[in-house]
């Protein structure tokens, strides 16, 4: 029997109606488990380490980060998997956020909520749980499945660093444009094997400096030089995450060069990614690139937003040399980004 581990957060997923208020109300896990009592049906040896109180996603942050991964750290060799009940909000970025610091992580990890609480009658949260506990707790031939954090959302298995959440309405609350999905699950769950990352043989290591002194340009046509000029000069700044058109392009601007160049050069390190959720930043490609890529500016390739923030934290409180910091940005770390050969 698999023993697992629920960690349960807050979010959507622990929301009941209160009749008496008519409005949402968190609940603890006690609730949960009240509410799916096919829990104890699965053949799942299970315990729950929850949160007091409930927090909601959009209240997130590096430390709580710090917390689940020192979590999971002190009882890694007590389970078999770990499934962490989060609000939908921001999981990616939880997702994304554990999967730089669980290095060697040999074992599931699987976010999960829902859109509809579970005290609603047609809530998703009951087939969203359910199944990422038996994804969490399966084993061929005695190995673990998907040794990697994962998001589990709607019939769907998603590697955490590639997963962003696109419907605030759907079921169907995320997908992954860059990366395949890992298992689907119908009547049987299909896992993809082939895309899913080896196991690895090295004991875990857990990292726990995040460097959270961060900013985003997002690129639009029109941006003041005013504008970038705040960003740029925000005291403590260590890290800039540009958002730019297409495959890595932003304004040629001379003022506009010459600002990312001062920054740059007080040591900001500036990661291009592409607004558009699909496809790769391709420096160079575009005269429009070519300049950015000049000055220092490094690739995110195709990495999501949230896998490049949340990268450039990890990165950023490595205290890696420059070089050191470029080379790790552009490489393939835990699968979050396909290098620029392999496109």
């Amino acid at each position: 029997m698999s023993k697992i581990l629920i960690i349960y957060t807050g979010g959507t997923v622990g929301m009941i109606y209160d009749e008496k208020t008519s409005a949402l109300r968190p609940i603890g896990f006690n609730e949960i488990r009240n509410n799916l009592p096919e829990l104890y049906r699965m053949g799942i040896d299970f315990y729950v380490y929850a949160f007091n109180p409930p927090m909601d996603s959009s209240d997130m942050s590096p430390d709580v980060w710090v917390e689940l991964a020192g979590i999971i750290e002190d009882r890694y060799d007590r389970y078999d998997g770990f499934v962490i009940l989060h609000g939908s909000d921001t999981m990616a970025f939880t997702a994304s956020a554990l999967s730089f610091m669980l290095e060697n992580l040999s074992k599931p990890v699987i976010l999960t909520g829902s859109q509809l609480p579970i005290g609603k009658i047609r809530t998703d949260a009951k087939e969203n749980i359910i199944t990422a506990m038996e994804i969490a707790a399966t084993r061929h031939n005695g190995q673990v499945v998907v040794p990697e954090v994962c998001i589990y959302f709607d019939f769907m298995l998603f590697r955490g660093n590639r997963a962003k959440k696109y419907n605030a309405e759907k079921f169907e609350a995320f997908y992954s444009m860059n990366y395949p999905a890992l298992a689907e699950a119908g009547i049987d769950i299909k896992y993809k094997n082939p895309y899913v990352l080896p196991a690895p043989e090295k004991p875990l290591k857990v990292h726990k400096n995040l460097e959270s002194n961060i900013s985003v340009l997002k690129i639009f046509p029109g941006i003041s030089r005013r504008a970038v000029d705040a960003i740029i000069n925000t005291p403590g700044l260590k890290g800039l995450i540009l958002e730019t058109f297409g495959s890595g392009n932003a304004t040629t601007q001379q003022w506009f060069i010459d600002c990312l160049k001062r920054g740059i050069d007080k040591g900001i390190t500036m990661v291009d990614i592409t607004q558009c959720d699909g496809g790769s930043v391709e420096l160079g490609k575009y005269e429009t690139s070519r300049y950015l890529q000049d000055i220092g500016v490094i690739s995110g390739h195709d990495m999501t937003f949230e896998a490049a923030t949340t990268k450039l934290m990890f990165l950023l409180g490595q205290e890696l040399s420059p070089e050191e910091l470029r080379c790790q940005v552009e490489t393939s770390l835990r699968g979050e980004l396909t290098p620029s050969e392999t496109l």
